[in-house]
């Protein structure tokens, strides 16, 4: 069981304080039940989700550790942009990468729409929609993520990463 003011991933609600246990709504069957309250860290709003049986995945923000590991990572990702012959299949291959709850599924989603993006604009096409939509998303996850694992502010994330990307490299 989670402990008031820990820090955890909700599903596609990103981090997220526990603010504490307590029934949202004392009148419906759900007497009796307990409940975690969750405030999202960088959005608006309250979150209940049960202590017993919870659906979608609750789980510990990665260590600093994790997250220096996840970045390390990046120059041997290889993502390639996504090409569905639907909307809808493009939509359900994001989805799923979303749902699934794993950094890595995250880093990729994030890593291949921006080179779809390049892609586009080499041939001076806008991203679409559904890229657009799911790769904002992603990136919120992940840099959300990223930002609590390592004690810094969400848009000082893209800096950090090209440093530390940077520092990798070999000199020639």
């Amino acid at each position: 069981m989670y402990e008031r003011g820990e820090l955890v991933v909700y599903g596609t609600n990103g981090v997220c304080r526990i603010e504490g246990v307590a029934n949202p709504d004392a009148h419906s069957t759900n007497l009796g039940k307990e409940f975690y309250q969750l405030k999202p860290l960088y959005q608006d709003g309250i979150i209940y989700t049960p202590v017993e049986g919870a659906r979608t995945g609750m789980r510990p923000v990665m260590s600093k550790g994790e997250a220096e590991k996840l970045i390390d990572l990046i120059p041997s990702v290889q993502a390639e942009a996504c090409h569905e012959r639907t909307l809808q299949l493009l939509s359900q291959r994001y989805q799923a990468a979303l749902q699934s709850g794993d950094t890595r599924d995250l880093l990729k989603l994030t890593m291949s729409v921006r080179k779809k993006r390049k892609q586009a604009e080499q041939q001076n096409h806008r991203l679409g929609m559904v890229d657009e939509k799911y790769g904002k998303q992603a990136e919120r996850l992940l840099f959300g993520e990223l930002a609590v694992a390592l004690d810094i502010a969400i848009d000082e994330v893209p800096s950090y990463i090209a440093s530390r990307i940077e520092q990798e490299e070999p000199a020639v």
